[in-house]
């Protein structure tokens, strides 16, 4: 019988195919793959309707805001997202809990037996990867449990991605950055362009005007597929000066007229860009609607309000408070240092940096790094992580003296002892480092 603790320790064993430490591809992606496996385990993605979520950054903010709105609805939702911040089994969810250490032992065993027999009958070349057998776990598990629509967030690019075997009742494509480059292309069109594989032919596509390149190349798969495309623009809030007693001080709390109702917007995820990412759920959950799943405007109120989504601008209230925030790309950086310049002016900053090797580290080093008082280097537990030496080498225009901190235990320490009381600790970059810091600062998550 397998265990919880054998199924975790064989699958990140299969983590370590993906890619060098320095972020070289070891195998290519081939979503002919998954599609023999999800063949073997009697297309379990079949048994249940799902929407699809691509994008670089919101994606999985979009998701954990759509599928609570769902959950509220009535229907039992699954919810598959990654990484993970602290626990494997976060990424496989059915109304908000995750799956249990026994389900995912067993769910394990049960799609390992089957990828173990397609590689022995020479249909796979090779074992499943970590992502393709979480994927394939995920399908298995919400089609025994009879959920009634899953929200799955890509994992990576979109058209050549493991989630991409479902045919979704829509599609949603968050905002597209530069990230991933070794794998999905050097310009925004190229990887556009693997986000947009998640539109299928005839299939509805929700999503809002972003930049040029990417509008572009989204517009031409939306025609070419003969899709039809929804912008969720009239659902992202007007934050200028003139309307600032409407959207309210915090930003994210606002009125909006929803479904032809006017509604109370409250979302716990903070920062003007989630702004879009809510709009984006607010959109898919109409189109839904539409769809046969009935929900009320009320629903989409209570649902974003009661979205559970830890490590995206996160306060832990102390002295000194601890903001966490996954700013893994550029992009991720500037939407955090806009949310910094809003919440946190004038008072000391302290930043907790790391990163994974592969990572834009000086781009985002120039964006956050100057906005600090004290900056303290260091690394997750992963074979990916650049070491704090190897940040302090790529960030050296960006801050001059930064703290080096072997471990994130260390780095808190550290940043508590230079911290004011009445500073502020922001802990960022990797989810790996986010997800360590919320195990240390916040045990019970």
């Amino acid at each position: 019988m397998t265990t919880y603790a054998t199924a975790v320790s064989q699958l990140f064993a299969l983590g370590q195919e993906l890619a060098t430490p320095a972020g070289t591809p070891l195998r290519k992606f081939d979503i002919e793959h998954m599609r023999t496996l999800v063949a073997a385990l009697g297309h379990p993605e079949r048994q249940f309707p799902s929407v699809l979520v691509a994008g670089t950054n919101g994606k999985g903010s979009t998701s954990a805001t759509l599928a609570s709105i769902l959950r509220v609805a009535g229907y039992r939702t699954g919810l598959y997202t990654s990484p993970h911040l602290i626990q494997v089994n976060e990424r496989i969810q059915i109304s908000g809990v995750p799956i249990s250490d026994s389900d995912f032992a067993t769910t394990y065993a049960r799609v390992d037996e089957v990828a173990r027999q397609l590689v022995t009958k020479g249909d796979l070349k090779m074992h499943p990867s970590f992502f393709e057998m979480m994927t394939g776990m995920a399908f298995a598990y919400f089609a025994e449990s009879r959920i009634d629509i899953a929200v799955l967030e890509v994992g990576m690019g979109g058209r050549l991605d493991a989630t991409n075997v479902v045919d979704p009742l829509l599609s949603i494509i968050t905002d597209i950055a530069l990230d991933h480059q070794q794998f999905l292309g050097n310009t925004i069109a190229e990887i556009a362009r693997e986000k947009a594989g998640i539109i299928h032919r005839g299939g509805l596509l929700v999503t809002l005007p972003q930049h040029p390149e990417a509008n572009d190349v989204i517009g031409k798969v939306v025609i070419e597929r003969n899709a039809r495309a929804v912008s969720a623009a009239d659902y992202v809030p007007d934050i200028s000066p003139a309307h600032q007693s409407r959207v309210g001080t915090d930003r994210n709390q606002y009125q909006l007229k929803v479904m032809g109702e006017d509604v109370a917007i409250k979302s716990p995820l903070t920062g003007r860009h989630q702004l879009r990412n809510v709009a984006l759920a607010i959109s898919a959950a109409e189109q839904l609607n539409h769809r046969g799943f009935k929900i009320i405007p009320q629903q989409i109120s209570d649902g974003i309000r009661q979205t559970f989504w830890p490590g995206r601008f996160q306060l832990i209230a102390g002295a000194p408070d601890f903001i966490l925030d996954v700013a893994h790309n550029p992009a991720g950086a500037w939407a955090l240092r806009c949310a910094l310049s809003e919440c946190c002016e004038g008072r000391p900053l302290t930043i907790i940096f790391g990163a994974m090797r592969d990572k834009a580290i000086s781009e985002m080093a120039e964006l956050l790094f100057p906005l600090a008082d004290h900056v303290l280097l260091t690394q997750a537990h992963t074979v990916r992580a650049a070491s704090p030496e190897e940040i302090r080498e790529a960030a050296t225009h960006a801050f001059d003296a930064p703290i080096i901190a072997e471990t994130v235990p260390l780095a808190i320490e550290r940043a508590r002892a230079v911290t004011p009381e009445n500073g502020v600790v922001v802990i960022t970059g990797s989810i790996y480092i986010v997800g360590e810091a919320l195990s240390i600062l916040n045990p019970r998550a």
